[in-house]
């Protein structure tokens, strides 16, 4: 078994509050797309729950040293879906709550795609897609030789998976047997201007990234207890990188957005911002602005 499942790996919070707070969360999402006026907010919230459950006790981090050197990385490679990054790491003390007001406004810290220089506590910038998982493996390979034991995670979407950079990647992890990565793969069916499987040729990703030599396997990723029961597990194989592919739902918890194509870039209007948030039923994280 290895040496960091079990009781090393413990979350901070139960099933039930990371619940509550990713509807918070979502909320907070909705907000930051009405006043910033951008959209990707499917995308966002598809991935919230995984990224709640990270950051409650999964991820060995701080915001005390967000830069120590023996941290958990995190590569946020769908990095259109920022806004839901952005609202954990302000609900987690890495940013000032007060920032998320800021979003996609000109010169804000939290531009509509991440970016480390604007915000430098990010390991890297993304939103091209298809170079988060090459990051994370050469970054991961280095610390080994350095004799670092840190995890790396990469949050991808499916569409991503259509870039050859990503298989390429996943060779190199699984010849080098980076056990300590973990790719986690939004698997919410939708892209930008079609759904995945017409796109993607109606296979499996778990089987993609098996036949890559990877251990992989499928929860719903919009379920806090198939999340934490599977990251638990991390690694599935020894020896082996490993795959979680997540199947989630664009638009995650407010029903009229749900698995929609037209929310991947569509902004909310003020009745759509009072529908959403009544829905969720929490407030969001910041103080909410009035658009103009």
């Amino acid at each position: 078994m290895s040496h960091h499942k079990g009781s090393q790996k413990r979350f901070t919070s139960s099933i039930a509050q990371m619940e509550e707070k990713a509807r918070q969360i979502r909320a907070t999402c909705v907000q930051m797309a009405f006043d910033g006026r951008e959209g990707h907010l499917s995308s966002a919230m598809s991935c919230t729950d995984l990224v709640v459950a990270l950051y409650n006790g999964w991820l060995n981090v701080s915001p005390e040293e967000p830069r120590d050197p023996d941290r958990d990385r995190f590569y946020f490679s769908k990095g259109h879906a920022c806004t839901a990054l952005y609202a954990v790491l302000a609900d987690r003390g890495f940013l000032p709550v007060e920032s998320l007001s800021s979003y996609a406004k000109t010169g804000s810290a939290l531009p509509n795609h991440a970016c480390r220089r604007a915000l430098p506590i990010l390991e890297t910038s993304s939103g091209s897609l298809g170079q988060g998982l090459g990051i994370a493996a050469g970054a991961l390979y280095g610390l080994r030789l350095d004799g670092n034991k840190a995890h790396a995670v990469v949050l991808m979407s499916d569409g991503e998976c259509n870039e050859g950079s990503v298989w390429e990647s996943a060779m190199f992890a699984a010849a080098q047997r980076l056990d300590r990565l973990l790719a986690i793969v939004d698997n919410n069916g939708l892209q930008a201007v079609g759904r995945s499987d017409a796109l993607m040729g109606y296979t499996s990703l778990e089987e993609k990234f098996r036949a890559f030599g990877w251990s992989a396997r499928t929860i719903n990723g919009n379920s806090m207890t198939e999340i934490t029961t599977a990251l638990a597990e991390v690694p599935f194989e020894e020896g082996r990188p490993s795959a979680l592919i997540a199947r989630t739902r664009g638009g995650s918890g407010v029903d009229f957005m749900e698995d929609q194509i037209l929310w991947h870039y569509r902004t909310p209007s003020p009745d759509d911002l009072q529908r959403a948030l009544s829905k969720l039923g929490q407030p969001p994280l910041h103080k909410q602005l009035s658009h103009a």
